[in-house]
């Protein structure tokens, strides 16, 4: 095992470490020890599958990233860059999701319920077949998103 290092986007500095095998699991131990990861540098990181319920990822960089099928329920996502992330069957229910960029995001049947997507951009976004009820769609771009087949 070696030490993964979390880090700020912009300063570079350590928001968490400790002894893991992959980034994933780093990730899914800061969570469960309520780290805050906000502005956190997780750029094309592999996270597909992995439990981030409750997750503090404000101003975080998830561009590129693969959360297919991860579960974010309740976590905070505000203003967070998650541009390109395959985002396939992720659980995103009463996320907070506010000015959060989701431009070129696969969405494909996420659940978004109970979402806040105040002012988020999610141009060109997947969402088909994504559950969208409750959710807060208030100036959120969806200009060219793919909204076919939702529930």
């Amino acid at each position: 095992m070696k030490t993964i290092e979390i880090k700020h986007k912009v300063t570079g500095s350590i928001l968490f470490s400790f002894e893991c095998k992959t980034i994933r699991e780093c990730v899914i131990k800061a969570v469960n020890k309520k780290a805050n990861l906000h502005g956190a540098d997780l750029s094309g990181a592999d996270l597909s599958g992995a439990d981030l319920r409750g997750a503090d990822l404000n101003w975080a960089n998830l561009r590129g990233a693969n959360l297919r099928g991860a579960d974010l329920n309740w976590a905070n996502l505000i203003e967070a860059d998650l541009s390109g992330a395959d985002l396939i069957w992720a659980n995103l229910r009463m996320a907070n999701l506010i000015w959060a960029n989701l431009i070129w995001a696969n969405l494909n049947e996420a659940n978004l319920s109970g979402t806040d997507l105040i002012w988020a951009n999610l141009r060109m976004a997947n969402l088909r077949e994504a559950n969208l009820s409750g959710t807060n769609l208030i100036w959120a771009n969806l200009r060219g998103a793919d909204l076919s087949g939702l529930t």
